[in-house]
Protein backbone atom coordinates (compact mmCIF):
# COMPACT_ATOMS: atom_id res chain seq x y z
CA UNK A 1 0.00 0.00 0.00
CA UNK A 2 1.76 3.45 -0.72
CA UNK A 3 2.26 5.86 1.38
CA UNK A 4 -0.57 8.35 2.31
CA UNK A 5 1.70 11.70 2.89
CA UNK A 6 0.34 14.82 1.05
CA UNK A 7 2.12 15.03 -2.46
CA UNK A 8 3.81 18.40 -1.43
CA UNK A 9 5.40 16.52 1.44
CA UNK A 10 8.89 14.80 0.92
CA UNK A 11 10.81 14.14 3.36
CA UNK A 12 13.51 11.28 3.82
CA UNK A 13 14.91 9.99 6.88
CA UNK A 14 17.89 7.80 8.20
CA UNK A 15 18.35 6.50 11.39
CA UNK A 16 22.24 5.33 11.14
CA UNK A 17 23.32 2.38 13.52
CA UNK A 18 26.70 1.94 11.78
CA UNK A 19 29.83 2.44 14.52
CA UNK A 20 32.24 3.21 11.61
CA UNK A 21 29.96 5.88 10.12
CA UNK A 22 31.86 8.82 11.58
CA UNK A 23 31.00 12.54 11.73
CA UNK A 24 32.15 15.18 10.22
CA UNK A 25 36.40 15.60 10.44
CA UNK A 26 36.48 19.59 10.63
CA UNK A 27 35.52 18.77 14.43
CA UNK A 28 38.37 16.91 14.90
CA UNK A 29 39.28 16.91 18.80
CA UNK A 30 42.62 17.88 19.64
CA UNK A 31 44.70 18.32 23.27
CA UNK A 32 48.08 19.24 24.11
CA UNK A 33 49.51 16.88 26.67
CA UNK A 34 52.80 18.28 28.75
CA UNK A 35 54.10 15.43 30.47
CA UNK A 36 56.03 17.57 33.09
CA UNK A 37 52.68 18.20 33.84
CA UNK A 38 51.91 15.17 35.16
CA UNK A 39 55.29 13.32 36.82
CA UNK A 40 53.25 10.53 38.47
CA UNK A 41 52.00 9.19 35.73
CA UNK A 42 53.07 5.66 34.98
CA UNK A 43 51.12 5.51 31.06
CA UNK A 44 49.59 8.90 30.10
CA UNK A 45 45.92 7.95 28.61
CA UNK A 46 45.12 8.71 24.99
CA UNK A 47 41.55 8.25 24.50
CA UNK A 48 40.52 6.13 21.08
CA UNK A 49 37.38 5.48 19.17
CA UNK A 50 36.76 2.44 16.34
CA UNK A 51 37.59 3.33 13.45
CA UNK A 52 38.68 6.80 13.92
CA UNK A 53 42.28 7.67 13.39
CA UNK A 54 44.40 9.25 16.62
CA UNK A 55 47.53 10.92 15.88
CA UNK A 56 50.38 11.53 18.23
CA UNK A 57 52.73 14.67 17.18
CA UNK A 58 55.63 14.32 19.11
CA UNK A 59 58.61 17.34 19.17
CA UNK A 60 61.62 14.89 18.08
CA UNK A 61 61.40 11.94 15.35
CA UNK A 62 60.11 8.20 16.69
CA UNK A 63 62.44 5.17 16.32
CA UNK A 64 59.97 2.88 14.83
CA UNK A 65 61.61 -0.06 15.80
CA UNK A 66 61.03 0.59 19.55
CA UNK A 67 57.47 1.74 19.15
CA UNK A 68 54.83 -0.70 19.62
CA UNK A 69 51.44 -1.62 20.79
CA UNK A 70 51.15 -4.46 23.71
CA UNK A 71 48.67 -6.83 23.29
CA UNK A 72 46.85 -4.74 20.65
CA UNK A 73 46.52 -8.22 17.80
CA UNK A 74 43.56 -8.34 16.36
CA UNK A 75 42.05 -4.82 17.79
CA UNK A 76 44.14 -2.33 16.18
CA UNK A 77 45.38 -1.57 12.26
CA UNK A 78 49.57 -1.79 12.49
CA UNK A 79 51.21 1.15 14.02
CA UNK A 80 52.25 4.02 11.37
CA UNK A 81 55.19 5.74 12.88
CA UNK A 82 56.46 8.38 10.46
CA UNK A 83 58.72 10.89 11.66
CA UNK A 84 57.57 12.72 14.57
CA UNK A 85 54.00 11.04 14.03
CA UNK A 86 52.32 7.80 15.17
CA UNK A 87 48.88 7.32 13.86
CA UNK A 88 46.66 4.63 15.92
CA UNK A 89 43.56 3.67 14.48
CA UNK A 90 41.19 0.75 16.09
CA UNK A 91 39.97 -1.66 13.96
CA UNK A 92 36.69 -1.72 16.58
CA UNK A 93 35.72 0.25 19.69
CA UNK A 94 37.03 -1.09 22.36
CA UNK A 95 35.47 -2.34 26.03
CA UNK A 96 35.00 -0.14 28.78
CA UNK A 97 37.36 -2.24 30.94
CA UNK A 98 39.59 -2.43 27.99
CA UNK A 99 42.85 -1.08 27.81
CA UNK A 100 46.27 -1.22 25.72
CA UNK A 101 49.33 0.23 27.01
CA UNK A 102 51.48 1.60 24.21
CA UNK A 103 55.11 2.40 24.26
CA UNK A 104 56.87 5.44 22.32
CA UNK A 105 60.44 6.21 21.97
CA UNK A 106 62.04 9.02 20.29
CA UNK A 107 65.19 9.25 18.76
CA UNK A 108 67.25 10.62 21.26
CA UNK A 109 66.58 7.20 23.07
CA UNK A 110 63.77 8.50 25.75
CA UNK A 111 60.97 6.07 25.53
CA UNK A 112 57.26 7.27 26.74
CA UNK A 113 54.44 4.61 28.08
CA UNK A 114 50.77 5.58 26.84
CA UNK A 115 47.37 3.73 27.99
CA UNK A 116 44.96 3.48 25.00
CA UNK A 117 41.47 3.53 26.35
CA UNK A 118 37.79 4.03 25.27
CA UNK A 119 36.18 7.76 25.23
CA UNK A 120 35.88 8.53 28.99
CA UNK A 121 32.19 9.02 30.43
CA UNK A 122 33.47 11.51 32.81
CA UNK A 123 34.56 14.04 30.09
CA UNK A 124 31.22 13.13 28.06
CA UNK A 125 32.66 10.76 25.82
CA UNK A 126 35.85 12.67 24.33
CA UNK A 127 37.90 10.72 21.60
CA UNK A 128 41.54 12.23 21.10
CA UNK A 129 41.79 12.98 17.37
CA UNK A 130 45.05 14.63 17.44
CA UNK A 131 47.66 15.23 20.74
CA UNK A 132 50.83 17.38 20.76
CA UNK A 133 52.96 15.48 23.00
CA UNK A 134 55.65 17.58 25.06
CA UNK A 135 58.11 16.61 27.95
CA UNK A 136 58.95 19.77 28.90
CA UNK A 137 56.32 22.38 29.73
CA UNK A 138 59.21 25.35 29.22
CA UNK A 139 60.01 24.19 26.00
CA UNK A 140 59.30 26.94 23.08
CA UNK A 141 56.70 24.58 21.28
CA UNK A 142 55.02 23.44 24.78
CA UNK A 143 54.20 27.23 25.31
CA UNK A 144 53.34 27.95 22.01
CA UNK A 145 50.77 24.98 21.80
CA UNK A 146 49.60 25.98 25.53
CA UNK A 147 48.55 29.57 24.52
CA UNK A 148 47.51 28.22 21.37
CA UNK A 149 44.78 26.09 23.32
CA UNK A 150 44.29 29.05 25.64
CA UNK A 151 43.56 31.53 23.11
CA UNK A 152 41.18 28.82 21.66
CA UNK A 153 39.46 28.16 24.76
CA UNK A 154 38.76 31.85 25.39
CA UNK A 155 37.31 32.51 21.78
CA UNK A 156 35.08 29.24 22.08
CA UNK A 157 33.76 30.87 25.61
CA UNK A 158 33.09 34.63 23.52
CA UNK A 159 31.14 33.11 20.89
CA UNK A 160 29.26 30.78 23.48
CA UNK A 161 28.00 33.88 25.62
CA UNK A 162 27.25 35.26 21.92
CA UNK A 163 24.96 32.56 20.98
CA UNK A 164 23.28 32.34 24.62
CA UNK A 165 22.59 36.29 24.74
CA UNK A 166 20.96 35.91 20.76
CA UNK A 167 19.27 32.53 21.90
CA UNK A 168 17.43 35.03 25.34
CA UNK A 169 15.65 37.29 22.34
CA UNK A 170 15.38 34.36 19.71
CA UNK A 171 11.60 33.79 18.57
CA UNK A 172 12.81 30.98 16.84
CA UNK A 173 14.76 29.46 19.94
CA UNK A 174 11.58 30.25 21.84
CA UNK A 175 9.37 28.36 19.97
CA UNK A 176 12.10 25.47 20.13
CA UNK A 177 11.68 25.19 23.95
CA UNK A 178 8.04 25.01 24.02
CA UNK A 179 8.12 21.98 21.95
CA UNK A 180 10.97 20.20 23.98
CA UNK A 181 8.48 20.74 26.96
CA UNK A 182 5.80 19.48 25.16
CA UNK A 183 3.96 22.50 24.46
CA UNK A 184 3.46 21.98 20.62
CA UNK A 185 -0.10 22.94 20.73
CA UNK A 186 1.10 26.73 21.88
CA UNK A 187 3.10 26.93 18.70
CA UNK A 188 2.06 27.70 14.96
CA UNK A 189 3.34 23.81 13.99
CA UNK A 190 1.16 21.19 12.76
CA UNK A 191 2.70 17.69 13.03
CA UNK A 192 3.56 15.96 9.50
CA UNK A 193 4.99 12.45 9.73
CA UNK A 194 6.88 10.66 12.72
CA UNK A 195 9.68 8.08 12.32
CA UNK A 196 10.64 5.53 15.03
CA UNK A 197 14.09 3.36 14.92
CA UNK A 198 17.27 2.07 16.78
CA UNK A 199 20.70 3.62 17.03
CA UNK A 200 23.39 0.97 18.91
CA UNK A 201 22.28 1.86 22.38
CA UNK A 202 19.48 4.64 21.71
CA UNK A 203 15.87 4.38 20.68
CA UNK A 204 14.62 6.85 18.62
CA UNK A 205 11.83 9.27 17.33
CA UNK A 206 12.11 11.68 14.67
CA UNK A 207 8.68 14.25 14.02
CA UNK A 208 8.47 17.24 11.13
CA UNK A 209 6.22 19.69 11.66
CA UNK A 210 5.03 22.67 8.94
CA UNK A 211 4.30 26.21 9.49
CA UNK A 212 3.55 29.51 8.40
CA UNK A 213 6.58 30.76 7.76
CA UNK A 214 8.71 28.15 9.63
CA UNK A 215 9.39 24.31 9.95
CA UNK A 216 10.50 22.40 12.81
CA UNK A 217 11.93 19.00 13.77
CA UNK A 218 11.57 16.97 17.03
CA UNK A 219 14.17 14.55 18.37
CA UNK A 220 13.37 12.30 20.85
CA UNK A 221 16.05 9.67 22.16
CA UNK A 222 15.73 7.43 24.99
CA UNK A 223 19.31 6.56 26.23
CA UNK A 224 19.75 2.50 26.50
CA UNK A 225 23.38 2.38 26.84
CA UNK A 226 24.38 0.23 30.10
CA UNK A 227 26.48 2.94 31.44
CA UNK A 228 26.90 5.81 29.35
CA UNK A 229 25.47 9.59 29.27
CA UNK A 230 24.31 10.84 25.74
CA UNK A 231 25.17 13.95 24.29
CA UNK A 232 24.45 15.70 21.04
CA UNK A 233 27.15 16.56 19.56
CA UNK A 234 26.73 18.67 16.33
CA UNK A 235 24.14 20.02 14.66
CA UNK A 236 24.81 20.90 10.51
CA UNK A 237 21.85 22.59 8.27
CA UNK A 238 22.53 23.22 4.97
CA UNK A 239 21.16 23.57 1.19
CA UNK A 240 20.82 19.62 -0.31
CA UNK A 241 22.13 20.66 -3.39
CA UNK A 242 24.74 23.30 -2.79
CA UNK A 243 25.51 22.18 0.80
CA UNK A 244 25.94 26.27 1.57
CA UNK A 245 25.21 26.09 5.69
CA UNK A 246 21.90 27.69 6.89
CA UNK A 247 20.74 28.84 10.38
CA UNK A 248 18.77 26.63 12.78
CA UNK A 249 17.66 27.49 16.10
CA UNK A 250 18.23 24.63 18.89
CA UNK A 251 16.95 23.45 22.33
CA UNK A 252 17.83 20.52 24.34
CA UNK A 253 15.32 19.56 27.22
CA UNK A 254 18.40 18.85 28.86
CA UNK A 255 22.50 19.13 28.32
CA UNK A 256 22.93 15.02 28.18
CA UNK A 257 20.97 12.06 28.38
CA UNK A 258 21.69 9.75 31.60
CA UNK A 259 21.10 6.26 31.34
CA UNK A 260 17.56 4.94 31.24
CA UNK A 261 16.44 8.67 30.81
CA UNK A 262 14.82 10.38 27.32
CA UNK A 263 14.95 13.64 26.33
CA UNK A 264 14.22 15.60 23.49
CA UNK A 265 16.10 18.04 20.99
CA UNK A 266 13.76 20.95 18.99
CA UNK A 267 15.05 22.27 15.57
CA UNK A 268 13.48 25.32 14.29
CA UNK A 269 14.14 26.47 10.96
CA UNK A 270 12.89 29.77 9.42
CA UNK A 271 11.27 30.48 6.06
CA UNK A 272 14.44 32.28 4.94
CA UNK A 273 16.77 29.04 5.52
CA UNK A 274 15.35 27.88 2.48
CA UNK A 275 15.97 30.79 0.10
CA UNK A 276 19.08 30.70 -2.22
CA UNK A 277 20.88 33.96 -3.13
CA UNK A 278 18.39 34.16 -6.03
CA UNK A 279 15.23 33.79 -3.99
CA UNK A 280 14.38 30.80 -4.98
CA UNK A 281 13.45 27.87 -2.72
CA UNK A 282 15.41 24.95 -1.77
CA UNK A 283 15.67 21.64 -0.04
CA UNK A 284 17.11 21.45 3.53
CA UNK A 285 19.56 18.70 5.04
CA UNK A 286 19.17 18.91 8.53
CA UNK A 287 22.07 15.70 10.08
CA UNK A 288 22.42 15.31 14.03
CA UNK A 289 25.49 13.99 15.40
CA UNK A 290 25.52 12.32 18.52
CA UNK A 291 28.85 12.62 21.35
CA UNK A 292 30.92 10.04 19.58
CA UNK A 293 30.95 12.09 16.06
CA UNK A 294 28.54 9.41 14.56
CA UNK A 295 25.85 10.96 12.52
CA UNK A 296 22.51 9.77 14.28
CA UNK A 297 19.84 10.94 12.17
CA UNK A 298 19.47 12.87 8.60
CA UNK A 299 16.23 14.71 7.36
CA UNK A 300 14.98 16.67 4.37
CA UNK A 301 13.26 19.34 4.65
CA UNK A 302 10.96 20.37 1.57
CA UNK A 303 10.35 24.20 0.91
CA UNK A 304 6.48 23.32 1.12
CA UNK A 305 7.07 22.92 4.76
CA UNK A 306 6.86 26.45 4.97
CA UNK A 307 5.31 28.36 2.29
CA UNK A 308 2.21 30.23 2.85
Amino acid sequence: MPNALPGWFVVLFALVATPALAGPRERAQARTLVLSEHPDDAAHRIHVAGQIVTVLRFEQPCDPLKTKLLGWEGRFEPLLVAGKRVVIEPLRALGPDESVPLLVTLADGSAMSFLLRPPSTEEGGWTDQQVDVFKDRESYQSLVSVLTRTLKAKNELEEENARLREEETSADHALAALLVSGAAAQTPFKRQHTWRGYDVDAQLSMTVYSGRGKAAVMLSVTNQSERRTWRLSQTKLFASASRSPKTVAIRSERESIAVGQTGAIAFVVDRSAFLNREGKFEELALEVYQHDGRLLAAVLLDPQLVRE
